[in-house]
């Protein structure tokens, strides 16, 4: 059963600083002409409840500005907050206005107009014709090294010759290197979190939040992070923003002066979460192991929000809404999906649909099973708990790629483990939506998993720009980079060679890479501007074969283009006979080579130990 722990302790310890303004507004805007018109206002600051006096309301509430009411002050324990309904109609219009019966304090608020566009321009949304490219800021290039450390902040570490310290790279660094993606074929970016981690160590990776109204300004604060979207947008490209609901950083200012006791999932005692998804969806598990899967904690560092909490769930769904509006995202990336409560992540991802209907969000789904990663997103099953996340990150099409490259094959092993995934798509509502990849900041890099073995690499590359669902890269996985998880997580989150001026080598030219580097480089843009412009790869259907003694074969096809991928994941060179397959090659007189560009007839051909090949058709 759970019990309070925390709440006195950090009620005693939390010391509000003079120096700081009086108090802070959450949201710190909103906009005229939003669908989410029922806004709480979070305020912050020392003893501001004493500054509300007890006003009764009338039903129509307290008329602010002209379609702005007041219809509920709340006090809660903690008088350092008051949280204020509003209400705003269509006819309220871009201004400002404040709280003119606040005791001392001038308070104001404005409402914005909205973006321009109507999402033409932003929340675009990321689909099937899109390649997405995962940077982590810290690691990627410092364009500005003024910002490398704040005073003030408690990390002010800055050395390259740890993985365990900040390195100075920054947004500037990504928005200089614009073109690089670009011609690598790359269409989205999706950042690592940019939100403030004010937290006195590991504070490269962003995932422990101490303010979510502020971009960190070792990246460059607010104004590089809207200068980056702008010139991502400026080139047809795309933003995906990393956001985190289940828990913040330990140095979180509602960690340090929490609004209520159960603001926090507390317990009697410390409860680390036990990382069982089954339980979650277990028609026999226990409810205790229940709660502690949802309530327990990450880490004793990263405190586990109470989404239970309708205040808490006020803060979170409004934060989500103001970051795609102030800052025009396009695609929304869920962090440790499986530990939200997930009654509040249908809520909070009907609320973002709403306002933004064309933005797509995919979570973090780390978990062992088709059927386990399906329940968390949109799917066929006729089950009590119906997720409306649109897609998951797709590790079971990551594990089966693993196992075709480093199992031998067999009836359930080794490539067939590919093909039985995909085979299971039936559970999705839209498989085409599954985010695929190879890597990410959290787990080995590929390039390791296969031992560096440069055909495994490649083929599994090519696997990946041509396979079904959207296709995510790890910066650095268009060269040879190495790296795995012991014996820690730093380890795959090294720097990129270039993104430092006083680099050795800059890999982001081609005179800095080695010959390794340039082939893989070669190879991933050729087939990752192919894939642009390709309809079959992009839109197309899919038929794959049973593979064959190590041999798998399958096709991307639309109206207009039919692509054929072999793969052979034997330990011997096979010969592939494309007229076995004539359920999708009738019709065909020869074969182009998307890689190396060579059309021959479409005859019998041999195929190299642990290669593929990709084949437009052509008649």
């Amino acid at each position: 059963m759970k019990k309070i722990f925390l709440f006195n302790l950090l009620i005693t310890v939390f010391l509000f600083s003079h120096a700081q303004q009086a108090y802070t507004c959450y949201p710190t805007n909103w906009w005229a002409g939003m669908k989410w018109n029922k806004l709480q206002i979070m305020i912050h600051g020392e003893k501001i409840a004493d500054h509300f006096p007890m006003i009764k309301m009338s039903p129509a509430g307290i008329k602010l500005a002209t379609g702005v009411n007041l219809m509920k002050i709340n006090r809660v324990e903690n008088p350092n907050y008051i949280f204020l309904d509003l209400s705003i109609s269509a006819n309220a219009k871009p201004g400002k206005f404040s709280f003119p019966f606040v005791k001392d304090l001038n308070i104001e608020y404005e409402l914005k107009p909205r973006r321009q566009g109507n999402g033409k321009d932003y929340a675009q949304g990321i689909t099937s014709k899109d390649l997405i490219y995962l940077i982590m800021p810290d690691r990627f290039s410092n364009g500005d090294e003024s910002n490398d450390r704040i005073p003030g902040m408690r990390d002010q570490t800055l050395n390259r010759d740890t993985v365990f310290n900040r390195h100075g790279g920054d947004l500037k660094g990504i928005q200089n290197h614009l073109d690089y993606l670009d011609d690598l074929g790359v269409t989205t970016l999706w950042l690592n979190p940019v939100i403030v981690n004010d937290m006195p160590n590991r504070t490269e990776h962003g995932y422990a939040f101490t303010d979510h109204y502020k971009v960190d300004p070792r990246l460059g604060g607010d104004k590089a992070y809207q200068e980056l979207i702008d010139a991502v947008h400026k080139k047809e490209m795309k933003i995906i923003q990393d956001a985190v609901y289940n828990h913040v950083g330990r140095f979180h200012f509602t960690v340090q002066d929490p609004p209520m006791k159960d603001w926090l999932h507390q317990w009697d005692k410390y409860t680390n979460t036990n990382y069982k998804d089954q339980t979650l969806f277990d028609p026999y598990a226990s409810k205790k192991e229940f709660n502690i899967m949802a309530d327990g904690w990450f880490t004793k560092e990263m405190p586990d929000l109470n989404q239970g909490n309708p205040y808490m769930a006020n803060f979170l769904i409004q934060h989500a809404l103001w970051t795609v509006e102030n800052f025009g995202i396009d695609g929304w990336r869920i962090d440790t999906y499986a530990y939200n409560d997930l009654a509040f992540m249908n809520r909070c991802n009907k609320a973002l649909t709403d306002e933004f209907p064309r933005l797509t969000m995919f979570g973090e789904t780390w978990v062992h099973g088709v059927i386990n990663q399906s329940y968390f997103s949109e799917n066929n099953f006729n089950i009590p708990f119906k997720s409306n996340l649109q897609a998951p990150t797709d590790f079971q099409t990551l594990w089966a790629i693993t196992d075709a490259m480093t199992k031998d094959f067999g009836w359930n092993d080794g490539v067939n483990r590919l093909y039985t995934t995909l085979a299971q798509d039936f559970v999705y509502k839209d498989a085409t939506r599954n985010v695929i990849f190879l890597d990410n900041h959290d787990i080995a890099r590929f390039y390791s998993v296969v031992n560096e073995n440069m055909d495994k690499y490649l083929s599994s590359l090519t696997w990946l720009l041509t396979s079904r669902g959207i296709p995510q890269v790890y910066y650095g996985d268009e060269i040879a980079t190495p790296g795995t998880t012991s014996p820690n997580d730093g380890h795959v989150r090294l720097d990129f060679p270039g993104g430092w001026k006083n680099d050795p080598l800059n890999k982001f030219t081609i005179q800095g890479r080695s010959q390794t580097d340039q082939a893989i480089f070669q190879h991933f843009a050729t087939l990752a501007n192919f894939r642009k412009t390709s309809s079959a790869l992009t839109i197309g259907k899919l038929m794959q074969y049973l593979p064959e003694d190590g041999v798998y074969v399958y096709f991307r096809y639309s109206n207009n283009q039919t692509v054929m991928v072999v793969m052979n994941t034997s330990k011997e060179e096979k010969t592939v006979s494309p007229g076995k397959y004539t359920e999708r090659v009738e019709g065909f007189t020869k074969s182009r080579d998307v890689i190396n560009k060579t059309t021959t007839p479409l005859a019998d051909f041999k195929l190299g130990s642990f290669k593929a090949v990709v084949l437009e058709l052509v008649k």
